[in-house]
């Protein structure tokens, strides 16, 4: 167990002040809100509350900030971004805590999410000195052709609370290997880690404006202003589809490049050949990682009835053998709390309302007593169609079980959802595995693993699961202007 002492040791090095000019600053007004530890309520501390004018002093820096930024050479912006790196890696145990601390997610997790997000400023360290353009002669002969890449100039990132870190990492390092500078607007629940990143970006040597953080608990209204700004280029927001179509309504004011990783429902489709111990393995990490509360998560387990039994059995044994519910700071801790009393209590409803509709609890299901926002892992069997956890985001540990009988089925009932983030499936049948790839209505798709995240590989999806790519070569052309120059 991290001690008192060094937990607190730990919240005293981070700024909280807003993020603005490579130092902290206080809002104006002086305003502040409080951020809150999920496994006790307890307040962690006091963050500035960022005003509209605050959201255009920082875009003042970033613009100040982006010729010169644009114009620094490739390898230079790569050398800090490999140093970004580097002083994650060396002080990835505080980061694991802060995280911790102000999101609730078990420490493991924490630790896996800071290797995670610094391998996107390793990745992007290498693919700023890799932006490729191309020269060729007009095929009618009359001139040359030349195409370049340019940085689309100031960018507004968005980002939300599950994924503290990384998440802005994704961000970040194609933003600044592009040569974009960047405002970063953390959500509220969450600011301590991205504060702390900021300062570390100052430390690595990042230019002063280059990269600020502003913290608001009314984020609408404070970063409404820039949409109005013909100075902002570029948004980029991970979260819901309700805030996303919103923002994206706002980003057309003065069309801005955009790029939106939204919502997901996704289907973990288990069929009668799949290994059934490789699945619930499986199935266990697609549900469980961040406690459920990821955008990757599995919401709806699909599981062809010749292997049902089996399958929903162990699944229930794994659950009760190898989670524990916790306090994320304790190391035995694998299921720590939900991030609010709000969220847990969308969790409940969820539960409550396909147990009314039917679907019977093989394991938790309620609220435990006791402080913080706890929500067992759960698994619901025999839900019906219309119970509305088979059609909204849960973003909790809770596995409903649906059963289909053939191959179609079992497609079409992955592909009924409006979102279309990832899809999940288990088969030991090759040309299963491409007949049903190919079906998936989805951006990513995860054959035989639970995990698919990678930095060296395009994340994002299709329908109302938004658009854009982050991560792999894909990741940085986000960033990128496509310029043609005629020549004779």
């Amino acid at each position: 167990m991290v001690s008192v002492a060094e937990v607190s040791e730990v919240v005293k090095k981070v700024p909280t002040g807003l993020w603005i000019g490579g130092r902290a600053v206080p809002a104006t007004g002086g305003a502040t809100f409080a951020v809150f530890n999920p496994a006790d309520g307890s307040e962690i501390a006091q963050v500035a509350d960022a005003t509209p004018a605050d959201a255009v002093r920082a875009l003042d820096t970033a613009v100040a900030a982006q010729a010169e930024w644009a114009a620094t050479p490739a390898r230079e912006r790569a050398e800090l971004l490999r140093k970004m790196f580097e002083l994650l890696t060396e002080r990835a145990e505080e980061f694991a805590v802060l995280m911790t601390l102000e999101m609730g997610k078990a420490i493991g997790e924490s630790r896996n999410e800071v290797r995670y997000g610094a391998e996107f400023f390793r990745w992007f360290s290498e693919e700023a000195v890799r932006v490729h353009g191309r020269f060729q002669q007009a095929p009618s002969g009359t001139g040359r052709i030349i195409v370049a890449k340019d940085p689309v100039g100031p960018a507004l990132a968005i980002t939300p609370w599950n994924f503290p870190l990384a998440m802005g990492t994704r961000k970040i390092g194609p933003a600044l290997a592009a040569g974009c500078t960047m405002i970063v607007k953390p959500a509220s629940i969450t600011p301590l880690t991205m504060l702390a990143l900021a300062q570390l970006a100052t430390e690595a040597g990042v230019p002063d404006g280059v990269l600020s953080v502003i913290t608001s608990s009314h984020s609408g209204a404070v970063t409404a202003p820039l949409f109005d700004d013909d100075r902002l280029r570029k948004l980029t927001f991970t979260g819901s589809t309700e805030v996303g179509k919103k923002l994206v309504v706002s980003s057309a004011k003065k069309l801005l490049r955009t790029s939106m990783e939204l919502g997901g429902n996704a289907p973990f489709v288990v069929f009668d050949d799949a290994d059934i111990d490789a699945a619930v393995a499986g199935a266990m990490q697609a549900k469980l990682r961040n406690g459920g509360e990821a955008c990757t998560a599995a919401n709806r387990f699909l599981v062809q009835r010749p292997v049902l039994a089996e399958f929903t059995e162990k699944l229930v044994a794994a659950m009760a053998d190898s989670v524990r519910l916790g306090p994320g700071l304790d190391p035995t801790t694998t299921l720590g709390p939900l991030v609010s009393a709000e969220q847990r209590d969308i969790v409940a409803a969820l539960v409550d309302d396909a147990v009314a509709a039917g679907a019977k609890v093989l394991i938790g299901g309620e609220v435990p007593d006791g402080p913080g926002w706890f929500y067992p892992a759960t698994v619901l069997a025999d839900v019906p169609p219309n119970a509305r956890i088979l059609h909204e985001e849960v973003f909790g540990p809770v596995a409903p079980i649906v059963a289909f009988d053939t191959e179609q089925e079992g497609i079409a009932a992955a592909n009924n959802t409006e979102f279309g983030l990832v899809g999940y499936f288990y088969t030991r049948d090759l040309d299963r595995t491409m007949r049903v790839s190919s079906a998936m209505r989805t951006g990513m798709v995860g054959v035989n693993r639970g995990v698919i995240s990678d930095p060296a590989a395009p994340f994002g999806g299709v329908k109302e699961s938004g658009f854009g790519r982050e991560g792999g070569v894909e990741g940085i052309e986000e960033y990128l202007n496509t310029k043609y120059v005629a020549l004779t």
